[in-house]
């Protein structure tokens, strides 16, 4: 299927369900995280829908949009590094720690697909 906005993408949909499920998570974190892991771990992973929807904005140039495609997979990268934070912290069980760690591994090769297949993203815009 193609998709006529980033709002149609698979990457971009499971990623803003991960931001909305840690952002509810979260909520339960101690007090004194709120600007530091609480805060982290929420702004990364909203990146990852962010820096998707720049990136789909920037398809008439293939570098900027492959440039924007690779902040997007940093950002689920650090996502990943603050969800092993919170469970070392004993903030976030081993199984749902493990199940976002899962999800966010599907999101960088989903990135990383769109990353080797730029060209069918890229170029004439409608």
């Amino acid at each position: 299927m193609h998709a006529n906005s980033f709002k149609d993408l698979e990457v971009y949909k499971l990623a803003r369900q991960l931001s909305l499920e840690i952002f509810e998570e979260t909520k339960s974190f101690p007090k004194e995280e709120m600007y530091s892991l609480t805060d982290q771990i929420r702004r990364s992973s909203r990146s990852v829908g962010a820096q998707l929807a720049e990136a789909w904005s920037k398809r008439r140039y293939i570098k900027h949009f492959v440039s924007k495609l690779t902040d997007a997979d940093g950002e689920q990268q650090e996502t990943q590094h603050w969800i092993e934070t919170a469970c070392d912290c004993c903030y976030l069980t081993n199984k749902q720690s493990q199940d976002w760690l899962n999800r966010y591994s599907s999101v960088g090769k989903m990135l990383n697909s769109m990353i080797n297949k730029a060209d069918s993203f890229c170029g004439k815009q409608d």
